[in-house]
């Protein structure tokens, strides 16, 4: 499958996964408000070619929450919203803009913050920046997270270099029937 094709995908699945949540994202982002003030989180990740990006998602940790690795933020910085939202996924959803104007597709590396440099370097080592950062990716749904870089990264490339449509669907069956688990929050060491 030729990248062509799978941005083809990835602007289809986005435009139809948008419509079909936006009245789950208003209610989020209402609720959010009223939460915390500010509902929506921007971050700068690396992207394509080290290119960086800003990420959008719903906020669910408190607002003076330090930008790092999700591993190594203290569990108290959840908030109640936030609990929900990233047990059932939603905090994801507008990353669905990130998809549509092509700065990540559907299925790929998961973006990592340009402070993580060990897992960049491991990325750098195996050509992972040659493709789009995704949404979920082969890693997550083998519970592979940002907290072992070289065990990520490796799984990456195995992404990067077989992606095609079989496991692009793998990839999104996997994750949509449960089984893509982003970086767990755990007590910094």
């Amino acid at each position: 499958m030729d990248r062509l094709q799978i941005r083809i995908l990835d602007v289809l699945f986005s435009l139809v996964g948008i419509t079909l949540a936006l009245p789950f994202m208003v209610v989020i982002l209402v609720y959010g408000y009223f939460e915390n003030g500010s509902p929506l989180y921007f971050q700068t990740r690396v992207g394509k070619n080290q290119k960086p990006f800003t990420l959008v998602k719903f906020r669910t940790m408190v607002s003076q929450t330090d930008s790092v690795g999700t591993h190594l933020v203290d569990p108290i910085a959840i908030t109640k919203l936030g609990r929900f939202l990233r047990k059932t996924k939603l905090d994801e959803l507008p990353q669905l803009f990130n998809v549509l104007i092509g700065q990540m597709s559907l299925v790929g590396p998961r973006p990592c913050l340009p402070n993580q440099t060990e897992l960049i370097n491991e990325r750098k080592k195996r050509h992972v920046f040659n493709v789009r950062p995704g949404v979920t990716g082969l890693a997550q749904v083998n519970r592979v997270n940002m907290s072992t870089p070289r065990k990520l990264a490796r799984y990456d490339k195995i992404m990067a270099i077989n992606l095609c449509a079989k496991l692009y669907a793998r990839v999104i069956l996997a994750t949509a029937l449960g089984k893509g688990h982003g970086d767990p929050v755990t007590t910094p060491r």
